[in-house]
């Protein structure tokens, strides 16, 4: 009796499945039909934005509508976060997400959106180290150095950041917990004031962005000690990781990656992953993030979902440790 009442309804819905994937399949084959926003949830001129204006074009001209970049900067991101989740899940409103959408979840006691639930992952997009940097002043020339500066002076070394969840804050925690020393954050609004704080002195150190960082480094403005990253940096071969320099394991990048609201039809989310991917491997693309301080990574939508879910997790702990909070 449950055999045959299980089968009648696989029979009655059958037919019901092979139509949505019909409507799911014409609604891909005519995608886009209207121009596709891209929301920024920063301020023109940052990482997200740049990122944006160099995929934006290429994804417009493969798809045959244009893309508008939309700057929504506002709450650490959350302004556009919940614009992109409340949009019609039809593949017109997309999201560059970013390290920082998986640090709120922490940061802020309560989000008007779920990272997780409310979107559909299409693909990564870059990763961006960040740079140690110190004011001439302070008298460290490498990782280790500083580590026994911070070490013989706890409480007296403050690092500066963009904010608090902002990458620089996470970097410096990791440095903090993993060194085992006892340094002050200091948040700022933004990474252009913490840059100007450090190069007045104000500040003896802090991790930054290679874009913003590497012209003061080569003016001899501030000393770069290391990069965040696993692996060195093709724009500065030179210079160290922070983990050769000193302080073995550590790594911290922030990533970018491309969302739709969640239930966009999965062939959409697999057109614009296949689309975007094959922007990402484009020699001139390449070179035009490489030369912005990002490497270009994608991945399945499957795969940046899981990694969403790792990295809400990591920063979790970092965030828990520091005390940080928003609100």
């Amino acid at each position: 009796m449950e055999k045959r009442g299980v089968s009648s309804l696989a029979r009655l819905l059958f037919p019901l499945v092979i139509a949505a994937s019909g409507v799911n399949g014409a609604l891909a084959q005519s995608y886009p039909s209207a121009p596709i926003r891209l929301v920024v949830g920063f301020p023109p001129g940052g990482v997200a934005d740049i990122l944006a204006r160099i995929v934006g074009p290429k994804l417009g001209e493969s798809l045959g509508q244009p893309v508008v970049v939309e700057n929504r900067p506002g709450a650490g991101s959350n302004i556009a976060a919940e614009a992109v989740a409340k949009a019609a899940p039809d593949g017109h409103t997309l999201l560059i997400y970013g390290t920082v959408n998986a640090v709120n979840v922490s940061l802020y006691s309560r989000l008007s959106y779920d990272p997780v639930k409310d979107f559909s992952p299409v693909t990564l997009l870059a990763s961006m180290a960040n740079i140690l940097v110190v004011h001439p002043s302070v008298p460290a020339h490498s990782v280790r150095e500083l580590i026994a500066l911070a070490k013989s002076k706890p409480g007296q070394l403050d690092f500066g950041s963009a904010g608090n969840g902002s990458t620089q804050h996470i970097s410096g925690q990791l440095f903090r917990m993993m060194a085992d020393v006892d340094i002050v954050h200091v948040p700022y609004k933004g990474s252009v004031p913490a840059m100007t704080a450090l190069l007045s002195g104000q500040i003896p150190m802090m991790f930054n962005v290679m874009s913003t960082v590497l012209p003061h480094a080569k003016a001899g403005k501030v000393r770069a000690l290391a990069v965040t990253s696993a692996k060195r940096s093709s724009l500065v071969p030179d210079l160290p990781t922070v983990s050769e320099a000193g302080l073995p394991s550590f790594e911290h990048v922030a990533y970018f990656g491309l969302q739709a609201p969640a239930g966009t039809p999965r062939e959409i989310v697999a057109k614009l992953n296949a689309k975007v991917v094959k922007i990402l491997h484009m020699p001139d693309v390449k070179a035009r993030l490489v030369n912005n301080g990002a490497e270009p990574v994608s991945s399945t939508p499957e795969q940046f979902g899981a990694f969403i879910r790792e990295e809400i997790e990591k920063n979790r702990i970092l965030v828990r440790a520091s005390g940080a909070r928003v609100d």
